[in-house]
């Protein structure tokens, strides 16, 4: 019996000779059976398919680099890495953690606008993803939001908010000179949440500003002014832009004047102070204009509607305050800490938000302790306001000892002193300093009615 020729099997052969089903050669560019036939092979073209249907491939595993006889060598290639040098595939749960506690939560707390909420919790995010800077000033404050509501974990999201902020400022500096009509908008959601951030900062007690850890000390009054200052140049862009929502026009509107009483006298009585302020003519008139910006943002406070942002109307008057009051108010001049004082009445309207809770007490605690005595009378109005938790600007009767009189021993008079537990008598009972006391003992009206 004749043995059967033994033959190898082609596992490798072209497309033609396995359609065929013949055994294929090899030969390259074209295997013997093609030229044949005549027909074109795959390997003159370059794609024959090297692995049969009936044969699919062996899968190899990520094997240690073994070299035995029979295994196949797969080279390893480096994964590429991504421009914050992260391999695709990590996901940094603390910051997707940050992220999403800014859409659902934080972006609802940075303006009482219902129509800015979406802005903030969409496009916000959105633009930060083109720009590094804009996404890590969102983290940074999402972070702090979580400090306040998880007191426990205070100091860990702290870190966090710092690593962030620290990251932003750095790229936000370095691309100022760089702003465009393509690029502005970020520059204008991050200026607005670095505002957020400096007053969601941890307070350094005793002082009229905070402390931004790897910054100078900073005046707040200054770095919202400074915020300003940046985004002039492309305002006409943000006007016209996807964030162009989170603006409020008319809110440097002089036309509106109109004050509750208590307001409108304390302020006529600030006007006076400044006409025989220390200081020369030039102190004089940045008091006065000082305090007519002052009047301005009151009244805007007091007729705002529903839909306007009080935040924003709040913050007109650090901006359209002269450079020279913030010279003054920076050196600790008595008229200018008074001033300041009755803007308080104006940051405690905001107190309900969580970045903002607690600041205008605190800022009217420093005030006072920076004022000596005499001075402290002209502060009582604004100190009364805050610490009974007032609304002064808002549509709705207020206390009886919230309306000015010119009376003799006015209640008014009794201001922060309501925190004293010395008590005078005069002639009539009154709770109070004796220094406000012997004031209010005098003939005539009262000096702080």
């Amino acid at each position: 019996m004749v043995s059967r020729r033994s033959h190898q099997k082609s596992r490798t052969g072209c497309a033609q000779c396995k359609k065929r089903r013949i055994k294929c050669d090899e030969v390259r560019p074209a295997c013997s059976n093609c030229i044949k036939h005549s027909i074109t092979c795959d390997f003159q073209t370059g794609h024959s398919d090297t692995s049969s249907p009936l044969h699919p491939p062996k899968f190899i595993g990520p094997t240690s680099g073994s070299n035995s006889p029979g295994s196949a060598r797969v080279d390893k290639k480096p994964k590429p890495v991504i421009s914050n040098g992260l391999h695709p595939g990590e996901l940094q749960m603390a910051d997707l953690e940050l992220l999403h506690q800014f859409v659902t939560e934080t972006c609802y707390t940075t303006s009482n606008r219902p129509d800015s909420h979406d802005l903030w919790r969409i496009v916000v995010p959105k633009e930060g993803f083109n720009h590094d800077f804009l996404m890590r000033g969102v983290l940074a404050v999402a972070a702090l939001h979580l400090s306040h509501l998880r007191p426990d974990q205070a100091a860990h999201y702290q870190h966090l908010a710092h690593s962030h902020q620290d990251r932003a400022l750095g790229r936000f500096q370095a691309a100022m000179n760089t702003m465009t009509e393509t690029n502005c908008h970020a520059f204008f959601a991050l200026s607005s949440l670095i505002v957020v951030y400096e007053f969601a900062s941890p307070r350094t007690p005793g002082t009229l500003a905070f402390t931004y850890e790897s910054q100078d000390s900073t005046n707040w009054l200054a770095m919202i002014r400074g915020v300003n200052s940046i985004l002039l140049p492309s305002w006409p862009w943000v006007e016209n832009g996807p964030l162009r929502g989170l603006l409020q026009p008319g809110v440097f509107d002089t036309s509106v004047t109109r004050l509750p009483k208590p307001a409108d006298h304390q302020l006529r009585q600030l006007a006076d102070l400044c006409e025989t302020a220390a200081g020369g003519d030039e102190a004089i008139e940045a008091y006065t204009e000082a305090v007519k910006a002052l009047r301005k943002c009151f009244a805007k406070i007091f007729t705002r509607s529903s839909v306007e942002c009080e935040i924003a109307t709040a913050f007109t008057w650090p901006v359209e305050v002269p450079d020279k009051f913030i010279q003054l108010l920076q050196g600790r001049n008595p008229e200018a800490l008074v001033i300041l004082a009755h803007y308080c009445v104006v940051l405690h309207h905001l107190d309900n938000y969580w970045w903002l809770t607690g600041w205008a007490a605190q800022v009217m605690e420093n005030i006072y302790s920076e004022l000596t005595e005499p001075w402290r009378d002209w502060i009582q109005w604004p100190s009364t306001v805050i610490s009974r938790n007032e609304r002064c600007l808002v549509w709705r009767p207020l206390s009886p000892d919230m309306i000015p009189t010119q009376t003799p021993r006015s209640l008014k008079c009794r201001g922060i002193y309501l925190k004293a537990k010395e008590k005078t008598t005069g002639e009539q009972p009154f709770h109070g300093s004796p220094r406000v006391a012997a004031i209010c003992a005098k003939p005539g009206p009262c000096p702080m009615a």
